[in-house]
């Protein structure tokens, strides 16, 4: 019985191979030949890719991408040829594809937009941008978040589609900002004179910029000061210390030139009374 049963599996086997085993061998053949094929092309458009100067993360990403989606080609194509529908694996496919988009909606948003912002590149590594609320410096930029140096050594991690859906503010971008100071003086002080000691510190820090040129103007009265208003652009690296170094400046020149800056004041006025009337 036993050999009987051995001769009838033996039987069926080769049945099986006869059969089926051209066409399963040609499968293989497919998936070997394809998977060689496919990492030559990957390999190929990822050195494409690098000469055109593209963003390393963006062509790893998109070599990857390329090899995926003509590995998932191969297997269908694999599968057709030993034999298998391929109606009801597409079917599938899809169905679990659907399904997984759904559960990583949020995850393919942030991939997205890193894809985005790799290739439209509004801002870069080092540049310090307003995005998704947060200011700061960018320390890196993925497919998934951004990493954002805040002013306190803080790190902070935004995810690409907070920063994709709102605007984006780039303070490196051009190289150059412009710094707004205010001062009061006293309301006895000559203004003109102030202002022609403001024009000569503009002249005499190398960091504050000609063109465009610095200014300065009255700008209000208050209570108890006449309000000036300073405006000058300077390069993005002495953006800080240029404005503060001025303020400073502007405080111990004027009290060499005996221009006052006030601070707010009450007056208050006693009447005696006769002493009937109280």
């Amino acid at each position: 019985m036993l050999e009987r049963l051995l001769q009838l599996s033996i039987d069926d086997l080769s049945a099986f191979a006869h059969q089926h085993g051209p066409s399963l061998i040609g499968a293989l053949l497919v998936l070997l030949m394809g998977n060689w094929l496919a990492r030559c092309l990957a390999n190929f458009l990822q050195r494409a890719m690098n000469r055109a100067s593209v963003d390393p993360t963006l062509s790893g990403f998109l070599r990857n991408l390329f090899y995926g989606v003509v590995i998932a080609v191969l297997i269908v194509i694999a599968l057709q040829t030993a034999g298998v529908p391929s109606a009801p694996l597409l079917a599938a496919l899809g169905a679990g594809g659907l399904a997984i988009g759904l559960a990583l909606q949020g995850s393919l948003s942030n991939l997205a937009w890193g894809v985005l912002l790799i290739v439209f590149r509004p801002f870069k590594v080092g540049d310090f941008i307003h995005a998704g609320g947060v200011d700061g410096t960018v320390e890196g930029i993925n497919l998934m978040h951004t990493q954002l140096v805040l002013a306190d050594n803080r790190e902070a991690v935004v995810p690409n589609a907070k920063i994709g859906a709102d605007a984006i503010i780039n303070f490196s971008r051009r190289g150059t900002r412009r710094f707004e100071l205010r001062v009061g003086i006293g309301y006895r002080d000559d203004i003109g004179k102030a202002i022609d000691v403001i024009r000569r510190l503009f002249a005499n820090d190398p960091r504050i910029l000609i063109d465009p040129s610095p200014t300065v103007w009255t700008d209000g009265l208050g209570e108890s000061s006449v309000h000036l208003l300073l405006r000058a652009y300077t390069s993005t690296h002495d953006f800080w210390p240029a404005q503060t170094d001025l303020l400073r400046a502007v405080k111990e020149q004027f009290d060499a030139e005996g221009i006052s800056i006030p601070f707010p004041q009450r007056e208050i006025r006693v009447v005696n009374m006769p002493t009937g009337e109280r």
